[in-house]
């Protein structure tokens, strides 16, 4: 075998890439407010998302994770290309925000990598790491029900909507979404994504996009042949065909804003993010302060291998 060659997909390490700020959220809004931290701040989104990746490294004991998270929903370059860029969204209140530097630092105790940026959101980190860390061989497992995320998946990968129990590579992405993986950018930008505040073109839906992509294959090759498309078995072909010369600008700058980003900084030397050993003395503030019960400290101790009787917390997936 090749020694600069990728090993076989047996053998591949994976890098397990975390959405946090989908499931600090979730969190946000499914715990009761009922959890409080020594100066009376609600602590419930932190109570859940701990729970959440507690559960995550007790099951899967990664080596080499990234945990991603969005500071940059306000401030990130889609923003300067098309400031209605996820306009719609309402601002995270103070104690949300609060909570999400708590998140950000429980990771960090535990010796896993954070990543966040101005400048790029959480997708564009994942891609990022995802992108640097598969030509050393690594297959990518991103736990996020994201659909923008699927366009990531390679031949290797797998997406986990951690929460369903539900997980799925490249070849499962066109019964989930219609069209095939490396499509997903230009299927959100002609039929629009409206939890980001993208309008797609006028008139094409999620269906017509996905029929659009199954003939031409993609954005590029539509428009090439924007002639062809009044002659497809297509209701409203002509009129269809019509709105694309129309709204070829828009469509085109569309697609800047659904295709993930793969050339964001990252804060990690190395091709993949690698545990490192836990802060003990981090970690014990961050309990003491968010009030964690028992169970939780001796689950966090042990995945952070500070229990000399839990075994199990050692990294095994290396």
């Amino acid at each position: 075998m090749n020694p600069a060659a990728p090993p076989p997909p047996a053998t591949r390490p994976t890098l397990h890439l975390v959405d946090a700020s989908l499931y600090v959220f979730r969190a946000w809004h499914s715990m009761p407010d009922e959890f409080r931290d020594a100066q009376g701040w609600p602590t419930n989104a932190v109570h859940g998302f701990a729970r959440f990746l507690l559960d995550l490294l007790e099951r899967e004991r990664p080596a080499h994770i990234a945990i991603a998270f969005d500071e940059a929903l306000d401030s990130c370059f889609r923003h300067r290309l098309y400031p209605p860029y996820k306009a719609n969204r309402e601002p995270a209140p103070a104690e949300l925000k609060r909570q999400f530097a708590h998140c950000k630092a429980l990771c960090a105790a535990l010796g896993l990598v954070v990543l966040a940026d101005r400048d790029y959101e959480a997708d564009d980190l994942i891609g990022s790491a995802l992108h640097r860390a598969r030509p050393a061989g690594y297959r990518g497992v991103i736990v996020s029900a994201d659909k923008d995320l699927s366009q990531l998946l390679g031949e290797h990968d797998e997406q986990w909507d951690y929460a369903r129990a539900l997980r799925w590579g490249a070849d499962g992405v066109r019964a989930r979404h219609g069209v095939h993986a490396h499509q997903i950018a230009d299927y959100l930008a002609l039929a629009g994504d409206a939890i980001d505040n993208i309008p797609g073109v006028a008139g094409v839906g999620a269906k017509t996009a996905a029929v659009l992509l199954a003939h031409f294959g993609s954005l590029d090759a539509l428009l090439e042949r924007i002639d062809e498309v009044a002659f497809l078995r297509l209701r409203g072909a002509a009129q269809v065909a019509n709105r694309l010369r129309e709204q070829r600008a828009q469509v085109l700058l569309y697609r800047q804003l659904t295709t993930v980003a793969c050339d964001a900084p990252l804060g990690y030397e190395g091709a993949a993010a690698t545990r490192v050993a836990a802060d003990r003395e981090m970690l014990e503030g961050l309990a003491a302060a968010l009030r964690f019960g028992p169970m939780t400290w001796r689950r966090l101790q042990a995945v952070a291998g500070l229990d000399a009787d839990a075994v199990a917390a050692a990294p095994a997936n290396a």
